[in-house]
Protein backbone atom coordinates (compact mmCIF):
# COMPACT_ATOMS: atom_id res chain seq x y z
CA UNK A 1 0.00 0.00 0.00
CA UNK A 2 1.42 3.37 -0.94
CA UNK A 3 0.27 6.82 0.12
CA UNK A 4 1.47 9.46 -2.30
CA UNK A 5 3.41 12.17 -0.50
CA UNK A 6 1.36 12.30 2.74
CA UNK A 7 3.47 15.06 4.27
CA UNK A 8 4.21 17.01 1.10
CA UNK A 9 7.91 16.14 1.22
CA UNK A 10 8.15 14.45 -2.16
CA UNK A 11 8.45 10.96 -0.73
CA UNK A 12 6.16 8.02 -0.28
CA UNK A 13 5.27 5.67 2.52
CA UNK A 14 5.15 1.99 1.68
CA UNK A 15 3.84 -0.83 3.85
CA UNK A 16 5.92 -3.99 3.45
CA UNK A 17 5.29 -7.02 5.69
CA UNK A 18 3.81 -4.77 8.38
CA UNK A 19 6.73 -2.35 8.36
CA UNK A 20 6.51 1.25 7.25
CA UNK A 21 9.36 2.24 4.96
CA UNK A 22 9.82 5.87 4.05
CA UNK A 23 12.10 7.31 1.42
CA UNK A 24 11.96 11.10 1.60
CA UNK A 25 12.99 13.30 -1.25
CA UNK A 26 15.76 15.60 -0.11
CA UNK A 27 15.52 18.47 -2.59
CA UNK A 28 18.65 20.25 -1.37
CA UNK A 29 20.73 17.10 -1.57
CA UNK A 30 19.34 16.32 -5.04
CA UNK A 31 20.16 19.88 -6.10
CA UNK A 32 23.69 19.48 -4.70
CA UNK A 33 24.03 16.21 -6.63
CA UNK A 34 22.99 17.83 -9.92
CA UNK A 35 25.40 20.73 -9.27
CA UNK A 36 28.25 18.36 -8.39
CA UNK A 37 27.74 16.28 -11.53
CA UNK A 38 27.76 19.45 -13.64
CA UNK A 39 30.98 20.53 -11.90
CA UNK A 40 32.63 17.22 -12.76
CA UNK A 41 32.01 17.97 -16.44
CA UNK A 42 34.85 20.42 -16.97
CA UNK A 43 34.28 19.70 -20.67
CA UNK A 44 30.58 20.45 -21.23
CA UNK A 45 30.48 18.25 -24.34
CA UNK A 46 30.53 15.14 -22.12
CA UNK A 47 27.36 16.08 -20.19
CA UNK A 48 24.11 16.55 -22.04
CA UNK A 49 20.60 16.05 -20.65
CA UNK A 50 20.54 12.32 -21.33
CA UNK A 51 23.86 11.67 -19.61
CA UNK A 52 23.00 13.93 -16.67
CA UNK A 53 19.83 11.91 -16.05
CA UNK A 54 21.80 8.65 -16.30
CA UNK A 55 24.46 9.74 -13.79
CA UNK A 56 21.68 10.70 -11.36
CA UNK A 57 19.86 7.38 -11.95
CA UNK A 58 22.99 5.29 -11.49
CA UNK A 59 24.05 7.24 -8.40
CA UNK A 60 20.71 6.78 -6.66
CA UNK A 61 19.91 3.25 -7.88
CA UNK A 62 23.32 1.69 -7.25
CA UNK A 63 23.53 3.32 -3.83
CA UNK A 64 20.07 1.88 -3.18
CA UNK A 65 21.24 -1.60 -4.20
CA UNK A 66 24.16 -1.41 -1.79
CA UNK A 67 22.57 0.43 1.16
CA UNK A 68 18.81 -0.02 0.92
CA UNK A 69 18.23 3.71 0.44
CA UNK A 70 19.08 6.19 -2.27
CA UNK A 71 21.32 9.21 -1.97
CA UNK A 72 18.55 11.75 -2.56
CA UNK A 73 15.17 10.01 -2.21
CA UNK A 74 14.31 11.19 -5.73
CA UNK A 75 11.67 9.38 -7.77
CA UNK A 76 12.49 8.37 -11.35
CA UNK A 77 9.97 8.14 -14.14
CA UNK A 78 10.07 6.42 -17.52
CA UNK A 79 10.85 8.69 -20.43
CA UNK A 80 11.95 7.97 -24.00
CA UNK A 81 15.66 7.78 -23.20
CA UNK A 82 15.38 6.02 -19.84
CA UNK A 83 14.64 6.86 -16.20
CA UNK A 84 14.44 10.62 -15.53
CA UNK A 85 14.38 12.29 -12.10
CA UNK A 86 10.94 13.73 -11.36
CA UNK A 87 12.33 17.09 -10.15
CA UNK A 88 15.18 17.60 -12.64
CA UNK A 89 13.65 20.45 -14.66
CA UNK A 90 12.84 22.62 -11.65
CA UNK A 91 16.21 21.96 -10.02
CA UNK A 92 18.14 22.81 -13.19
CA UNK A 93 16.15 26.06 -13.50
CA UNK A 94 16.97 26.94 -9.87
CA UNK A 95 20.68 26.28 -10.39
CA UNK A 96 20.67 28.49 -13.49
CA UNK A 97 18.80 31.31 -11.69
CA UNK A 98 21.28 31.06 -8.81
CA UNK A 99 24.17 31.31 -11.32
CA UNK A 100 25.60 28.00 -10.24
CA UNK A 101 25.12 26.15 -13.55
CA UNK A 102 25.07 27.30 -17.16
CA UNK A 103 23.11 25.61 -19.90
CA UNK A 104 24.05 25.73 -23.55
CA UNK A 105 22.49 24.34 -26.69
CA UNK A 106 24.74 23.11 -29.47
CA UNK A 107 24.39 21.30 -32.77
CA UNK A 108 25.26 17.62 -32.31
CA UNK A 109 25.18 15.72 -35.61
CA UNK A 110 22.14 17.65 -36.80
CA UNK A 111 20.31 17.52 -33.46
CA UNK A 112 20.07 20.15 -30.76
CA UNK A 113 21.96 18.98 -27.65
CA UNK A 114 21.67 20.64 -24.24
CA UNK A 115 24.94 20.80 -22.29
CA UNK A 116 25.59 21.77 -18.68
CA UNK A 117 28.59 23.14 -16.81
CA UNK A 118 29.03 24.44 -13.29
CA UNK A 119 30.00 28.11 -13.05
CA UNK A 120 30.23 28.09 -9.25
CA UNK A 121 31.79 25.54 -6.93
CA UNK A 122 29.48 22.74 -5.88
CA UNK A 123 28.85 22.16 -2.19
CA UNK A 124 29.59 18.52 -1.40
CA UNK A 125 29.46 18.66 2.40
CA UNK A 126 26.08 16.88 2.43
CA UNK A 127 27.59 13.78 0.80
CA UNK A 128 29.46 11.00 2.57
CA UNK A 129 32.77 9.84 1.13
CA UNK A 130 31.04 6.62 -0.04
CA UNK A 131 28.41 8.67 -1.86
CA UNK A 132 31.04 10.83 -3.57
CA UNK A 133 33.00 7.75 -4.61
CA UNK A 134 29.89 6.20 -6.14
CA UNK A 135 28.82 9.44 -7.87
CA UNK A 136 32.33 9.80 -9.33
CA UNK A 137 32.23 6.21 -10.62
CA UNK A 138 28.77 6.76 -12.14
CA UNK A 139 29.98 9.95 -13.83
CA UNK A 140 33.01 8.18 -15.29
CA UNK A 141 30.96 5.22 -16.49
CA UNK A 142 28.25 7.32 -18.10
CA UNK A 143 30.10 10.39 -19.35
CA UNK A 144 33.53 9.08 -20.24
CA UNK A 145 32.77 5.53 -21.40
CA UNK A 146 29.49 5.95 -23.29
CA UNK A 147 27.65 7.97 -25.87
CA UNK A 148 24.16 9.19 -25.01
CA UNK A 149 22.77 6.44 -27.26
CA UNK A 150 24.80 3.59 -25.75
CA UNK A 151 24.05 4.61 -22.16
CA UNK A 152 20.34 4.92 -23.00
CA UNK A 153 20.36 1.40 -24.38
CA UNK A 154 22.06 0.18 -21.20
CA UNK A 155 19.27 1.62 -19.01
CA UNK A 156 16.50 0.15 -21.16
CA UNK A 157 16.30 -3.08 -19.20
CA UNK A 158 13.29 -5.26 -18.45
CA UNK A 159 11.84 -2.92 -15.81
CA UNK A 160 12.07 0.11 -18.10
CA UNK A 161 10.47 -1.89 -20.93
CA UNK A 162 7.44 -2.98 -18.90
CA UNK A 163 6.80 0.43 -17.31
CA UNK A 164 4.34 2.75 -19.02
CA UNK A 165 5.65 6.05 -20.34
CA UNK A 166 5.53 8.56 -17.46
CA UNK A 167 5.21 5.82 -14.82
CA UNK A 168 7.45 5.85 -11.75
CA UNK A 169 10.24 3.28 -11.78
CA UNK A 170 10.74 2.47 -8.09
CA UNK A 171 14.37 2.04 -7.10
CA UNK A 172 13.57 -1.36 -5.58
CA UNK A 173 13.06 -2.66 -9.11
CA UNK A 174 16.84 -2.61 -9.62
CA UNK A 175 16.86 -5.99 -7.86
CA UNK A 176 14.73 -7.42 -10.67
CA UNK A 177 16.84 -5.95 -13.45
CA UNK A 178 18.52 -9.25 -14.27
CA UNK A 179 15.78 -11.75 -14.90
CA UNK A 180 17.12 -15.30 -14.65
CA UNK A 181 15.78 -18.71 -15.53
CA UNK A 182 13.22 -20.22 -13.17
CA UNK A 183 14.14 -23.79 -12.21
CA UNK A 184 12.76 -26.53 -9.96
CA UNK A 185 14.40 -25.07 -6.81
CA UNK A 186 12.59 -21.79 -7.44
CA UNK A 187 9.26 -23.61 -7.73
CA UNK A 188 9.98 -25.60 -4.56
CA UNK A 189 10.83 -22.40 -2.67
CA UNK A 190 7.65 -20.68 -3.91
CA UNK A 191 5.48 -23.68 -2.99
CA UNK A 192 7.01 -23.76 0.50
CA UNK A 193 6.25 -20.05 0.99
CA UNK A 194 2.67 -20.63 -0.17
CA UNK A 195 2.24 -23.46 2.37
CA UNK A 196 3.55 -21.25 5.19
CA UNK A 197 1.25 -18.38 4.18
CA UNK A 198 -1.85 -20.62 4.03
Amino acid sequence: MRDADPEGVGGAYEILDGMTVMERFNREKFKALVHYVCEKASDPSVLGSVKLNKVLWYSDSIYYMINGESITGEQYIKRQHGPVPRHIVGVIEELIRERKVARGRVDHFGFLKTEFIAIADAEVHSFTSDEVELIDAAFEHVCLNHTAKSISEETHGIIWKIAAMGEEIPLATVFAADVGEVDETDFAWANEKLKIAA
